[in-house]
């Protein structure tokens, strides 16, 4: 057995101490230490990516949104967009692994994952994007470093005094 049998494929690269999170001056810039990366090899495929990412993002999500009001619908909504833009990334990818990342600003949850080989299609070829565009309040896509498509989405996360 290898060292990379072992070890999952899916890591969270940072998060901020609770403290820093619910701060005013916290929440005002993303980084590193409000975010977190993951990453599935070319051995995966879509179904299992959609597996891996959801679970992965399940475990991490309730350190990275803290005590934000409605965190646990948050964290559904997030979780929805999340498995439908893994789920299209994945059956048209452009690179060799899938690579995403999730960030919280305190209003807003960004997601991005990516490489597509193609823009992202009408929700009538991909009716799970209907969902995506009901709960996100922002999509949209930017050309990544292997030359495919990377795709984000803003899932709205209302703050305490909301």
């Amino acid at each position: 057995m290898a060292i990379s049998d072992t070890m999952p494929p899916l890591w969270a690269s940072s998060l901020r101490p609770l403290a820093a999170r619910c701060s005013p001056a916290g929440s005002q810039v993303l980084g590193a230490e409000n975010s977190l990366e993951f990453r599935t090899g070319p051995q995966r495929q879509p179904t299992e990516a959609m597996r891996r990412s959801r679970r992965f993002a399940a475990m991490v999500l309730p350190a990275l949104l803290g005590e934000m009001s409605e965190a646990a619908a948050v964290a559904e909504s997030v979780l929805g967009v999340l498995t439908e833009l893994v789920d299209v990334t994945a059956r048209h990818r452009a690179s060799v692994d899938l690579a995403g990342r999730i960030s919280c600003d305190g209003a807003h949850v960004l997601l991005t994952v990516g490489e597509m080989d193609r823009p992202l299609p009408d929700p009538e070829v991909e009716p799970g994007l209907y969902l995506v565009h009901r709960l996100v309040d922002d999509i949209g896509q930017y050309r990544g470093d292997e030359a495919g498509y990377v795709t984000w989405a803003s899932v709205p996360a209302p703050s305490k005094t909301q």
